[in-house]
């Protein structure tokens, strides 16, 4: 379908934002993403923010395009479909409660991580001066803790997440309540499978591969995966809340 306002406006916001911080570089995906909030590099207006940034390609990491451009074609396929029948206003505010949702569940889930992680540490002979200094620099000491666990709780407490992915799925989530019989065929599936069968089975996967620590596409630990259950979360209790008090068919504007 013709694609509408406010999903045209947030097209042009993120290819923006991508333009312009792969044009800056790391300062500008230091300040915008979204890292842990005790880490020194946190900032308030992060949890907004990290929805417009996406994987950079300016160090010569091209198959980060797959980022942005899966990240946008679903919001041209299932945004416009949403905004159609919601208006602007009212889809503007789900797909931000989506991502800033997404934000929350990926930030609880690394803070239970790190405290577990720095009982681990204490547990395992670290002081509390050893912990600090891990945290702020990397130094470790060596034979104590396994590097795979040392590394898992650095990425946790330091890492950046970004991307509207959560934001993306709470969009699957609201499409799959009004059209639950629309059969979908999405890149990596392509035969056709309803969406109410197919956005619980994908978030399934991604639940899975989460607590298993890998990507859906790769094999990496590149990807939150508890950010897009996040987004999906609040996107399932919005419309169950909606469809409760008959809000889901009446536009906002």
């Amino acid at each position: 379908m013709q694609i509408t306002p406010t999903v045209k406006q947030l097209l042009i916001i993120n290819i923006l934002f991508f333009i312009g911080s792969n044009i800056v570089g790391d300062e500008a995906y230091r300040l915008l993403s979204l890292y842990f909030f005790q880490s020194q590099n946190f900032q308030y207006w992060q949890p907004l923010t990290h929805m417009f940034m996406h994987a950079p390609v300016y160090k010569g990491n091209v198959a980060n395009l797959m980022h942005i451009a899966f990240n946008m074609f679903a919001l041209y396929s299932f945004g416009a479909v949403l905004e159609h029948y919601w208006g602007g206003a009212k889809f503007l505010f789900f797909y931000i409660s989506c991502g800033l949702g997404a934000a929350l569940l990926h930030t609880t889930i690394n803070y239970f991580t790190i405290q577990d992680g720095i009982n681990t540490l204490l547990n395992s002979g670290y002081s509390h001066a050893d912990v600090t200094a891990f945290f702020q620099n990397g130094s470790y000491r060596p034979g104590l803790v396994p590097d795979s666990v040392l590394q898992d709780l650095y990425g946790a407490y330091n890492g950046p997440m970004m991307g509207a992915s959560g934001a993306i799925y709470g969009l699957l989530v609201a499409f799959a309540f009004m059209a639950p019989n629309a059969e979908l065929a999405l890149m990596f599936i392509p035969v056709p499978i309803k969406a109410k069968y197919f956005v619980p089975g994908l978030l399934c996967v991604d639940l899975f591969l989460g607590l298993k620590g890998n990507s859906i596409f790769g094999g990496g630990d590149g990807i939150a995966h508890f950010a897009h259950l996040g987004g999906a979360i609040i996107g399932f209790l919005m419309m169950w809340y909606w469809k409760k008090n008959n809000m889901n068919n009446h536009r906002w504007n």
